[in-house]
């Protein structure tokens, strides 16, 4: 699993003094969807690779205008149970110290919306205000797993907003991912920062809750069989 690596890589840079308006943001995947075939059936709707849910998609099919690999800052862990995955889900902390390789995608914020909607097994149609979180970087919108709204800034003048759990890591029931997920994952890695699988691996395979259960050589020997 090779891909040409891109350049550069971006940050977000900090939150401007007063909100701007604005019509599109960055989602910034930093899990599977950093795969854009599966980004592709959150927006068109469709069944990704390994999967067993379909998607229904956005209420504007229209693909990002544009894809930027993207550090964000934080850790990626693996937590709780996935019900499309079977094994862990991919979440979010923006405290800790480090950084997580994430793939921006410039979307409408009604797509922004309906992409947060779907993953949350909820029907997209409803616009989110995105005011809270853009203003003070965070807004839970509801209880679950992914209704934690993070912008970690701004890329050219534009928004940049994932979304996550309301706990922090060190509340997190850890728990591993399947061989699918880190798949998709591994994709997402070669696809958006040009990492090898072997690069893949050795981060993965050292993220809280697949430490411990994973190795590189784990990762790489299994990743190579699907």
């Amino acid at each position: 699993m090779t891909a040409t690596r891109p350049t550069p890589t971006r940050r977000p840079q900090a939150l401007p003094g007063t909100p701007l308006p604005w019509s599109s943001v960055w989602y910034a995947a930093y899990g599977s969807n950093m795969h854009a075939e599966r980004l592709g059936c959150y927006i068109a709707g469709g069944r990704p690779p390994g999967c067993d849910r379909t998607y229904p998609g956005c209420r504007d099919r229209t693909l990002p205008a544009r894809t930027v690999p993207l550090l964000l800052p934080g850790t990626l862990y693996f937590a709780f149970k996935s019900l499309t995955w079977g094994g862990a889900m991919g979440l979010y902390d923006p405290s800790p110290d480090g950084e997580v390789p994430a793939r921006a995608y410039l979307v409408s914020a009604e797509q922004f919306s309906d992409i947060a909607a779907q993953e949350m097994h909820r029907e997209p149609g409803i616009d989110l205000d995105l005011t809270r979180a853009v203003t003070t970087g965070r807004d839970r919108i509801g209880p679950g797993r992914y209704e934690t709204l993070i912008c970690a800034g701004t890329l050219d003048g534009t928004p940049v907003l994932t979304f996550t759990c309301p706990w922090t890591l060190a509340d997190a029931e850890l728990n591993p991912p399947t061989p699918a997920y880190l798949a998709n994952f591994a994709t997402g890695l070669a696809e958006s920062h040009g990492w090898t699988l072997e690069e893949s691996a050795a981060y993965l395979a050292t993220r809280p809750g697949a430490a411990g259960h994973w190795s590189p050589a784990t990762v790489v020997e299994t990743l190579r069989t699907l």
